[in-house]
């Protein structure tokens, strides 16, 4: 199967004038490598039956909640890359979460090879490459919730050929792993004993460790017990230096991710932002990118849209259509072309290249 798209590198004036951004703006969106480390439209897909390999309009909602990717508009974003995750139902038993977790990933498997000509899925910097080579997005798998694999140390073994980049050790509830930063935990007790060993497992494996959603002493209980010759991620959150939310991340925690040679993917929900929650201004995204910048450096920064996450994104960054907007107001705010660069996508390949090759 290929899919058709308009491809704007054939008129990236035209897509300037029809984002009213400036054709400086695509042209270096146009050059870089652009990968969003967190998209969830699969789950779409396992809900409702939401088609990745069709184009999709903007859902019921506009846009927000659902309809914000798909494998077209992907590629017609020009979204080199990005990482597909696979959302645990902690609703399941843990044998159960297992079986769930096996049968999802078979199926998204599926669904790329559909899509072979276009997509190829990659577990390294250099397969990445190879796929661009090949003009295809490369896909990078991932798990948000540990607990999708946590039955024993073993049931990590489920993950073969390296298939899974990054595991998210909690997602909205807390689990066996540890404590989720959302309100709905009951208690605050960090990562446990169990938590503990899942992350020296992972490390072992050579899969990334993603402290987005765990609470602030199980992040810390995970940064001490990670291997330090390994980088730590963060794929999608805010930060409390623009907005104090339970959801975001602070400086220090910042600070501990950069230290590993790690990188921090800002999220677009809006209201984690500090945006109205309906959908506020992209503005917010690049403030909290600027935050990362000037408190650990340029290096450290990248983004991780949570598109289809139940998300409710800026109204102007409301599918990954408008993604060169970002870079617009990138160069507005004072980045220089490097560092957008570097944010687009070449901070995340570097960190890949560190844990993988």
């Amino acid at each position: 199967m290929r899919l058709d798209f308009e491809d704007h590198r054939a008129d990236p004036s035209g897509w300037a004038r029809k984002l009213g951004v400036s054709e400086a703006a695509v042209s270096l969106y146009l050059a870089s490598d652009v990968i969003d480390l967190h998209v969830d439209s699969f789950i779409w897909q396992r809900i409702f039956g939401y088609d990745l390999t069709k184009r999709h309009g903007t859902g019921l909602f506009g846009a927000r909640f659902y309809s914000q990717v798909d494998f077209p508009r992907a590629l017609e974003a020009g979204l080199t890359g990005a990482t597909w995750i696979i959302t645990t139902n902690p609703l399941r038993g843990a044998r159960g979460r297992a079986e769930a977790f096996s049968r999802n990933l078979a199926r998204l498997q599926e669904i790329f090879a559909r899509v072979a000509e276009q997509f190829a899925i990659v577990r390294s910097a250099a397969e990445y490459r190879a796929a661009r080579s090949a003009g295809k997005h490369a896909a990078f798998l991932g798990i948000q919730g540990g607990n999708a694999l946590d039955e024993n140390l073993d049931a990590l073994d489920r993950i073969t050929d390296d298939l899974i980049l990054r595991v998210t050790l909690v997602h909205l509830s807390s689990s066996r792993i540890g404590t989720t930063s959302s309100p709905m935990k009951t208690e605050e007790t960090g990562l446990t004993d169990f938590g503990r060993d899942y992350v020296r497992r992972l490390d072992e494996k050579r899969i990334f460790v993603d402290l987005a959603h765990i609470s602030r002493r199980g992040f810390f209980d995970a940064v001490a017990v990670h291997d330090r010759s390994l980088p730590l991620i963060v794929t999608h959150t805010g930060v409390t230096g623009v907005h104090r939310h339970w959801r975001n991340l602070d400086d220090e925690q910042l600070r501990a991710i950069a230290d590993t040679g790690g990188t921090i993917g800002v999220m677009y929900q809006s209201s984690f932002l500090g945006e109205p929650y309906w959908g506020g201004r992209a503005t917010a995204v690049v403030e909290h990118l600027h935050h990362i910048v000037k408190t650990v450096g340029e290096d450290h920064a990248s983004l991780g849209s949570d598109f289809d996450g139940a998300i409710t994104p800026p109204r102007d960054l409301a599918t990954c259509l408008e993604l060169p907007r970002l870079v617009e107001l990138m160069l507005d705010r004072g980045f220089s072309e490097r560092a957008i660069g570097k944010i687009l996508g070449e901070n995340f390949l570097r960190v890949v290249a560190a844990m993988r090759g």
